[in-house]
């Protein structure tokens, strides 16, 4: 499939308004299918970041948008999710056409799941607890005491290149439900659809409150990190990075959200029903090339089960399309950049010096009208042993280890042996048994029967390096607000009060005398 596509500009979207970087340069948006530039962005400085956190900060601290009551904070969120339907298949091409995510699953499944999450969150804060009465207590005394839930304030949002759109609204989303301003950083490779996004929001929030900056991460998003009157930065990435913006917002005691790295395990056992278990394993390593987080990349499998299992996963595979993200007959795409294949080969090349056995893919391929695009056979291998780099190692690609187990019990011990915990899975015709294993699994999400089923009113994030803290549902919105304890007391006469009885006592003996 040729194409042939218009190079589009891009300013930054700051204070409401398209606005060029201060430096005036800009970088290129490639098309990871083909090579081809399909996109010029402005590129950010540290000005540009201070400009937009200013914008972000007189629209906290100037307006009443942090003050708007939650019915019309729900119309708003509401009127979003409209208007992103509205612009739906602009904003599908963009994310295509930088992130090389298929049409077919951006339309199915992305624009759908951020549409359902602004409306979830319109539901959700209108029955959100922003203030909670507290009984009244014996000790230390009669009075009544207000428990209120307010906005952090200037939120820093810095988005992986992955799902763009969709991971960008999982914290702009919750961010304006509540109250607060946000600054997002997207990742250079795929600004377009977040942009397009922040312009979209635009339309029904006051100047300032969306604002976004793009450019490379060590300039912009240190900078953003970093910035005093930034409140609160919400990250998704490597876990590498992640560390490294935890230790950038200690210098400020910034409140963090981190959804990082996994590399996650999906337990197939002996009573697995083989015909969905099958595809849908294929469909939690494959999807978007395995450039998802939550991917289920380590398969533990049977011993009695095995050769069958990857007998199965290898014909499977090989019905795969590997082509243009926007042929709608396209399976798997390409990964993002041509850094990105070669780390994937290079793993592949791991893969086999530890003596992990190659079954099916494992090489580069060349895609008829897709010259200068990167992509990677969907891959599988064997005889892999779970100490192995690659089957410890976040790889972001379309890379499968198959690793035997001789019991459940073997099967958890290996799947826990990680340090990450974003995501499992169990296959099973045994509900009871899979909430079992789930219960011992230790991850943020497990899915039975299933795999990348997220809910927008369901948390989302991980144990152990994989994160800190939730997104989605009203648990995100704990993420973007802070607590307030409000105190009124009920005692009228001052000897009656606890604290006068403490450090006063004397002087009431005196006023009795």
């Amino acid at each position: 499939m040729t194409t042939h596509v218009q190079v589009h500009h891009f300013p930054l979207f700051i204070d409401g308004q398209w606005q060029p970087a201060s430096s005036g340069e800009t970088f290129n948006v490639y098309n990871p299918a083909t090579g081809e530039a399909v996109a010029t962005v402005a590129k950010a400085t540290a000005e540009d970041v201070d400009r937009a956190v200013k914008a972000a900060r007189k629209a906290f601290d100037e307006t009443d948008w942090k003050t708007m009551k939650p019915k019309e904070r729900a119309r708003l969120l509401n009127a979003i999710a409209q208007a992103v339907v509205a612009n739906a298949q602009e904003l599908a091409y963009l994310e295509a056409i930088s992130s090389g995510g298929t049409i077919r699953r951006i339309s199915s499944i992305d624009i759908l799941q951020t549409v359902d999450l602004f409306q979830t969150m319109a539901n959700i804060v209108q029955e959100y607890p922003f203030s909670e009465t507290l009984p009244i207590p014996p000790f230390p005394g009669p009075a009544h005491n207000f428990v209120w839930r307010e906005p952090i304030g200037v939120c820093a949002a810095i988005t992986p290149w992955n799902l763009p759109l969709m991971i960008a609204s999982w914290k702009i989303a919750p961010a304006l439900a509540t109250g607060n301003t946000i600054v997002v950083k997207p990742a250079s490779y795929t600004p377009l659809s977040t942009l397009k996004l922040a312009e979209i929001i635009s339309w029904f929030v006051p100047p300032g409150v969306i604002n976004v900056v793009a450019g490379p991460g060590a300039e912009v998003g240190e900078a953003l990190v970093r910035h005093p009157q930034v409140d609160k930065v919400a990250f998704t990435g490597s876990t590498e990075v992640g560390r490294r913006i935890m230790a950038l917002a200690s210098e400020t005691v910034k409140n963090v959200t981190l959804e990082l790295g996994g590399k996650s395990p999906n337990i197939l056992l002996d009573d697995a029903d083989l015909e969905i278990a099958i595809p849908g394993s294929l469909f939690g390593v494959f999807l978007h090339s395995g450039q998802l987080c939550e991917s289920g990349t380590r398969l533990f499998v049977p011993d009695r089960m095995h050769d069958e299992v990857v007998e199965r996963l290898v014909a499977l595979t090989k019905t795969l399309q590997i082509g243009h993200p926007l042929d709608p007959a396209t399976d798997i795409g390409p990964v993002i950049s041509k850094r990105q294949q070669e780390t994937v080969l290079s793993y592949i090349e791991a893969g086999k010096r530890e003596g992990a056995t190659l079954v099916c893919g494992g090489h580069a391929v060349d895609v008829p009208g897709c010259e200068g695009g990167h992509f990677v056979a969907p891959t599988i291998f064997t005889n892999v042993k779970n100490d192995m780099k690659i089957a410890q190692e976040e790889i972001f690609g379309p890379v499968l280890s198959v690793i035997r187990y001789h019991d459940v019990e073997e099967a958890v011990a290996m799947a826990n042996d990680t340090i990450y915990g974003l995501a499992a899975g169990v296959w099973t015709r045994d509900v009871n048994k899979a909430y079992a294993i789930a219960g011992r699994l230790r991850a943020g999400v497990v899915w039975i029967n299933d795999w990348h089923m997220l809910r927008n009113d369901a948390p989302f994030g991980g144990y152990k390096q994989s994160g800190i803290g939730r997104e989605m549902g009203k648990y995100s919105l704990d993420a973007y607000t802070q607590l307030k304890h409000v105190h009124t007391s009920m005692v009228p006469e001052l000897e009656k009060r606890k604290w006068y009885q403490v450090l006063f006592s004397k002087l009431g003996a005196m006023r009795k005398a």
